[in-house]
């Protein structure tokens, strides 16, 4: 395979004015001497205007002669080369790529909507132009191939219910999952000549068809929390009414009146509503 190769033609500027004196000059000669023996300076001087290369900043001229590599020229400008040099342009701009949303099954088979946005350029012109047919579309169809294969190889998110614990999901590890995705285009998108600048997911969701479903198992899973939060801060504060009440001697309470009251402030303490109090004006019994 071969290499990139650099190169620098000759100044535009010096040659725009030797083809401009051979163009006007034989011209003017021949109008001057009354002969058209100096019509091949002319000529000359019309084919020079051919070899001509404008290299705007952050791009490239990929040179060509009857179908050889002769070069790259990257340093932007106006130069001067064999008008019969092919020329083909290739930006080193930095590109953003935002994918389509891709339908794909996550590492626990449940089917998601997910998208990336890669920031890519090129850096070696060589590879770019040669060793693939369509750079551009090279960076569409390689990026939607890694996402896929990032998708399957991640959950979506963790389900203690399942008893799954994965260290690593596309929900919740976004540095590390973008890492992930990073190495892969780098190895995918070498061949090609480009660089991976940055890649990211930009869009993730579960699938149309079960969207709704996880969405109640999400709000479930996150009630079983908050409730198994209440319910242990609840029966902190219960421990600590009942050490206070024996510490401070306020009042004796037997077996049966300590369940009575763990019972009370227990529904008190876990209810979604507020409590509503009770006047007792009888006997503790009654």
């Amino acid at each position: 395979m071969k290499a990139e190769k650099i190169i620098k033609p000759a100044n535009g500027y010096l040659m725009l004015l030797v083809t401009f004196a051979l163009f006007i000059g034989g011209i003017t000669i021949c109008i001057i001497q009354e002969t058209g023996i100096y019509l091949p300076l002319s000529f000359l001087g019309f084919i020079g205007f051919f070899g001509f290369i404008l290299v705007n900043p952050n791009t490239s001229k990929v040179i060509l002669l009857f179908g050889k590599y002769v070069g790259t020229i990257k340093q932007n400008g106006l130069y001067w080369a064999n008008p019969l040099y092919k020329k083909k342009t290739i930006s080193l701009r930095a590109s953003n790529f935002d994918s389509e949303r891709l339908k794909v099954n996550d590492k626990l088979g449940n089917p998601v909507m997910i998208s990336t946005i890669l920031v890519w350029r090129v850096t070696n012109t060589y590879k770019a132009a040669f060793d693939v047919d369509n750079y551009e579309n090279f960076v569409r169809v390689q990026t939607d191939a890694a996402v896929r294969k990032l998708a399957s190889m991640y959950p979506y998110d963790n389900f203690a219910d399942e008893g799954h614990d994965e260290d690593i999901t596309l929900r919740s590890s976004v540095n590390e999952v973008s890492e992930a995705l990073e190495k892969e285009l780098e190895e995918r998108l070498a061949i090609a000549g480009i660089e991976v600048l940055e890649a990211r997911i930009g869009y993730l969701a579960y699938a149309q068809e079960i969207a709704s479903a996880m969405l109640k198992r999400q709000q479930a899973t996150a009630i079983v929390a908050a409730r198994h939060k209440i319910v242990q801060g609840a029966v902190e504060m219960v421990e600590m009414a009942l050490d206070e009440l024996n510490k401070k001697d306020i009042v004796a309470l037997d077996e049966e009146r300590k369940a009575a009251m763990v019972s009370n402030l227990l529904v008190i303490l876990c209810g979604d509503k507020e409590a509503s109090p009770v006047v007792n004006t009888g006997t503790l019994n009654q």
